[in-house]
């Protein structure tokens, strides 16, 4: 069995899925905005996911991502823009708009996607092309994360329920695994910072369209979890 083809095209069809899932919760949360505003932010949305898309493609097709020689990693870039972008989103009087009129379940729901991600994160080892740590079968635990999802969405907020400390706690706890992987992906990647030495070092994120990790899922994977605890902040216990 090709685990490495398997496991790249189905990076892709992740990607589209999560993608269609967010638009879909946009075009949601925007129900009550005036038409013209919410087609101006439908559409920015677009254009702008439109020509990230393009850029990592791009960026990933020509070997600029996978360049380990220079600090920062390139890969770890396509991480740290969205963390910019980020910050202008959570300045938008639109998003806390927006956030108000989302069900809590559906920013906590979408990150069973997770699950997925670590399957195909355990197909590359099995290819050959990422190192052991970089899964469950070694230092990553993320898939908890997407595994409880589900659960903790609907304990937290089923049947009427409105447990805000169970949410924010779980949130916390997916930042911090999410965290505990991106450290570990960086210490594997061949770099001055180094520190998991075994083979194969982590170079496959660099490359199209394992790219799609680092740039397009791990951000929608934290950014989830700021718009959740920022929507539980917001709101008052019930």
């Amino acid at each position: 069995m090709n685990y490495h083809l398997i496991a790249q095209v189905s990076f892709v069809a992740l990607t589209l899925v999560c993608l269609v899932f967010i638009y879909k919760g946009l075009n949601f949360g925007l129900r009550n905005f005036e038409a013209k505003r919410r087609k101006s932010i439908l559409t920015k949305f677009l254009l702008f996911l439109g020509l990230w898309i393009l850029l990592v493609t791009i960026a990933s097709l020509t070997g600029f991502s996978s360049d380990f020689d220079s600090l920062p990693p390139r890969p770890a870039l396509f991480v740290i823009i969205p963390v910019i972008v980020l910050i202008f989103i959570m300045r938008s009087p639109a998003t806390k708009e927006i956030l108000s009129d989302l069900p809590p379940r559906y920013l906590l729901n979408i990150q069973v996607f997770r699950v997925p991600v670590e399957i195909l994160l355990w197909m590359l080892l099995l290819a050959g092309v990422t190192p052991i740590q970089m899964t469950f079968e070694g230092k990553n635990f993320d898939i908890l994360v997407g595994l409880t999802a589900p659960l903790v969405a609907y304990i937290a907020f089923g049947n009427g329920r409105f447990n805000k400390k169970l949410a924010i706690g779980w949130n916390i706890f997916g930042l911090a695994l999410l965290a505990n992987i991106l450290a570990i992906a960086v210490l594997s990647m061949p770099t001055p910072l180094r520190v998991f030495m075994n083979e194969p070092a982590n170079t496959e994120v660099g490359m199209f369209p394992v790219i799609f990790l680092p740039s397009i899922l791990v951000p929608i994977a934290y950014y989830f979890h700021i718009f959740s605890l920022k929507q539980l902040l917001m709101k008052s216990d019930r």
